[in-house]
């Protein structure tokens, strides 16, 4: 009997704590009790979907001109804005690093090195090689500059947040017009600013810069940087699904052939 009340009681613990868990992911998921989560239908979604090319270059200039102030992209080095698959990939240059769209990027940003002969450090402009350099030199530094926060990496956040894409969506678009720490999907003030407004930045293409077309393009950037590889997994897969069909067809096939004459 005891024993019984004590795996009861267990049980419920676990409920309670499963309940308690549940309830934090919702509210990090969809902010406070009194905002409803915008989902969005992503090009990327789905067995067959893909990336938006023109959305991931509006992004990366967005992340480029607004989120690179404060957010580094840690995993991610310039050669891969011209991988197959990537905002910048060009059929000519199957090496990204001799992409002149990737190269220009890269020399946009100033480099940290170690002088191999001095052992100084050296600033010099990005080749495509590097990594995307850190914005801050330490945790401590990034928290004192943003209200005692440190910004966090931007390369895997669709992935590493509740709610993926539509997450960042939501964050980006739902700061209070009096308030710029104000975030209802947040639930409350937050340690980021709002970071957009209408007309900050100036599309090459001549899309209209909005807050929600700025917002869904830089999703779409982060959404390719966190699994730059989907696409070529889609691709794989469905090939494997078909060769799996056919194979099985085949296997029909000749199961009936052979067990033909074979009572059952």
């Amino acid at each position: 009997m005891k024993l019984t009340m004590k795996k009861a009681l267990t049980g419920s613990v676990i409920a309670i704590g499963a309940l308690i868990a549940g309830m934090s992911v919702a509210s990090a998921a969809g902010g406070g009790s009194d905002y409803e989560m915008k989902h969005k239908d992503w090009h990327f979604q789905g067995m067959s979907g893909t990336y938006d090319r023109a959305a991931m270059q509006r992004g990366y200039q967005v992340y480029r001109e607004v989120c690179s102030a404060c957010h580094q992209l840690k995993h991610l080095s310039f050669r891969h804005l011209g991988d197959k698959g990537g905002p910048y990939y060009d059929e000519l240059y199957k090496n990204p690093n001799d992409n002149p769209d990737v190269k220009a990027f890269a020399a946009d940003w100033d480099v940290e090195v170690v002088d191999l002969d001095t052992g100084d450090i050296e600033t010099r402009p990005g080749i495509p090689a590097d990594q995307f350099p850190a914005i801050y030199p330490n945790d401590a530094a990034a928290a004192a500059s943003n209200n005692g926060k440190a910004p966090p990496d931007l390369s895997v956040i669709v992935k590493a947040r509740v709610g993926g894409a539509d997450y960042i969506y939501n964050v980006l678009t739902s700061y209070d017009k009096d308030d710029v720490m104000m975030n209802k999907a947040m639930g409350g003030q937050i340690a980021m600013a709002n970071p957009l407004s209408d007309g900050l930045v100036e599309y090459a293409d001549g899309t209209p810069a909005t807050v929600d077309q700025m917002a869904m393009d830089v999703t779409e950037f982060l959404a390719w940087s966190a699994d730059p590889k989907m696409e070529a997994r889609k691709s794989l897969g469905f090939a494997v699904m078909l060769y799996l069909f056919i194979l099985s067809i085949l296997l029909w096939f000749s199961y009936r052939a052979v067990w033909r004459n074979v009572k059952h």
